[in-house]
Parts: structure tokens; C-alpha cells; sequence
């Protein structure tokens, strides 16, 4: 086999709840995770020695070295198969960088995947799930898709029990970047002058779950929450104008996306997040905002040249 090429999705999180910092300097996740329909492209092909090559949106701010996220996950499957050759990675990029979506992890997940076709290596979907967590704590979902429920550091999954529901999204892409780490120090930070706070254990939503099973974009839009939403705006007060605008044009729920600064809307069709989208360009709060639908597939090859 001479290429594979993998597609993708971005993630959003229909909830963040974070728990209190653990001693491995990690914190407590449930999470919520949700893969809509905005996508990166990973091919790889065998070469002499590991390479990464990264096209598209933000692609001056992705590393291309050993510090690139699919690198690690190329270098985390060879040492699991044993005795594999090197391989170039070409990434397309429309998922934002540093914007919350999980782009780095996706990108991982996509180039498990692809190796693992490449190689002929065999590895099943749940064995590359935990491949995936060593090399990122969004990965795992990445490949998996769907809606799925994150606890631990976000990489222990179960599918969400939900309605089969197609809900459509609105992403507004911010004219800047939030490093992931900050906003979780601005977090620490903010809860500390708050005590107890900081002590809370993380639990999943009941009124979120009734809204997927119900596949309602009422009850959802009612039901988003992020606890990193708070620390985000606090890092970059101009989403608070965006969160704002959206509501104001007929959003069902507006939220920051992960650790920020991409922020999404939930619509009540394709129509109406056609016009949402519209709405938003035209307030200038964001740079770009793209449609998106939900929930889709995780990493799925798309190409093999042989």
C-alpha cells in the first residue's frame, strides 16, 4: 500500500464539568463529548523516516517535528507492533487550532488509524482507543465518534444514550488561540479564591441526558454547560460579545468550546443555522462561522492507494 487518508471530526462538549486537581497534575473530567461535522484529512505513506506536514487553517501554528501530536501517536503505534518502517504524515486542517475543538488530538486519532491500515497491523478500533489515550486525553473520542460520555482525563468512553437525533451547530472561529493548559491555570486559579470550589467532584448532567435521549435541541440548548467557559472569557473577554450576538440571533444554546476560544450555537435546522451563521459574520464577533451537523462518525478512512 503506497497512502491511506483518514477523515476526522472536530469535537465539541456538550458538558465540562472539572474536578479538583490530582496529584499527576491532571483533573477530574465528565465530559460529554460530540463530533460534528467539521474535518481534518491525515494521509500517510511509508518513507524513510517519520515527517509531518501540515496544510490548511492554522497550519503555521502546528508543529512539524517530534513535538506534533500525530507523530507521537505514529511513534506510540510502532512501539505497540514492534519493527515498522518510517512514515510521512500530511495533514489538511480546517479544524481551528488551539481553538477547543480537539484539532492536535483528532489528527492523532486519524493517523492511528491510517497507520494501522497502512501497516496491516490489525489492531481493532477498541485497541487503538487505547493507544490513543497515551498519546492525548481527547484522542480516544476521536476515533470512537458519536456522542460519548469522558471520565477519568476525558479518555475512559461510553457511547451516550441518545435518540437518533441529527442536531445542527453553529462554530464561530475566534481571531486568536487559547492554550489549552492556561485556561485550566486560569481555572485553579479563579477557584482558589473560592473555597470549596476547588473540592467538588464531577458529575454527569441527568438534564443533558434527557435532552439526547429525547434527541430535543430545546432541552439540549437549555442543558450545555463548560466549566471552562468562565476562565476563557475571563483570558479572552471579546467571546463574551460573541456568545451575546448569537443568543440574540435565535441560538437554542451558545457555549465556548472546550478550553476556548471557538465558540458554538445550536440551531433548529440547517435554515436556521445557515442564518445564525450569517448573523454572526455580520456582528463581527468572529472571523469565520461555519455550519457543522452532529453527531458524526469518528476517524474513518476515506482513501487507500495501493
Amino acid at each position: 500500500m503506497t497512502s491511506v487518508t483518514v477523515r476526522v471530526p472536530a469535537k465539541i462538549n456538550l458538558q465540562l464539568t472539572v474536578g479538583p486537581l490530582r496529584p499527576d497534575g491532571y483533573h477530574g473530567l465528565v465530559t460529554v463529548f460530540h463530533a460534528v461535522s467539521l474535518f481534518d484529512e491525515v494521509t500517510v505513506a511509508p518513507a524513510a523516516a517519520d515527517s509531518v506536514r501540515v496544510t490548511g487553517e492554522g497550519a503555521d501554528l502546528v508543529p512539524e517535528d517530534g513535538d506534533n501530536l500525530a507523530l507521537r501517536a505514529v511513534r506510540v503505534l510502532r512501539k505497540a507492533v514492534a519493527g515498522r518502517d518510517g512514515v510521512a504524515v500530511t495533514i489538511d486542517k480546517r479544524i481551528p487550532v488551539a481553538g477547543g475543538m480537539a484539532g492536535g488530538s483528532a489528527d492523532a486519532a486519524a493517523a492511528l488509524v491510517a497507520v494501522n491500515e497502512l501497516w496491516g497491523a490489525g489492531l481493532s478500533p477498541r485497541e487503538l482507543r487505547a493507544l490513543g489515550a497515551e498519546v492525548g486525553s481527547d484522542v480516544a473520542f476521536a476515533v470512537l465518534g458519536g456522542t460519548a460520555i469522558g471520565e477519568g482525563r476525558g479518555e475512559q468512553l461510553t457511547p451516550a444514550p441518545a435518540a437518533p437525533a441529527t442536531f445542527h451547530w453553529v462554530i464561530a472561529l475566534a481571531d486568536g488561540h487559547l492554550p489549552t493548559p492556561t485556561v485550566f491555570r486560569e481555572l485553579d486559579k479563579q477557584r482558589a479564591d473560592q473555597p470549596g470550589r476547588q473540592d467538588t467532584e464531577p458529575a454527569l448532567s441527568a438534564e443533558l441526558m434527557d435532552a439526547l435521549t429525547a434527541g430535543d435541541p430545546v432541552k439540549l440548548g437549555a442543558a450545555l454547560s463548560n466549566d471552562l467557559q468562565d476562565p476563557a472569557l475571563t483570558l479572552f473577554p471579546e467571546l463574551r460579545k460573541t456568545l451575546a450576538a448569537g443568543r440574540e440571533a435565535g441560538a437554542r444554546g451558545a457555549l465556548v468550546s472546550g478550553s476556548g476560544p471557538t465558540c458554538f450555537f445550536l440551531a433548529d435546522s440547517a435554515e436556521h443555522a445557515a442564518k445564525l451563521a450569517s448573523a454572526l459574520e455580520g456582528a463581527g464577533v468572529c472571523r469565520r462561522a461555519l455550519t457543522a451537523t452532529g453527531p458524526v462518525a469518528g476517524a474513518t478512512v476515506v482513501a487507500k492507494l495501493h
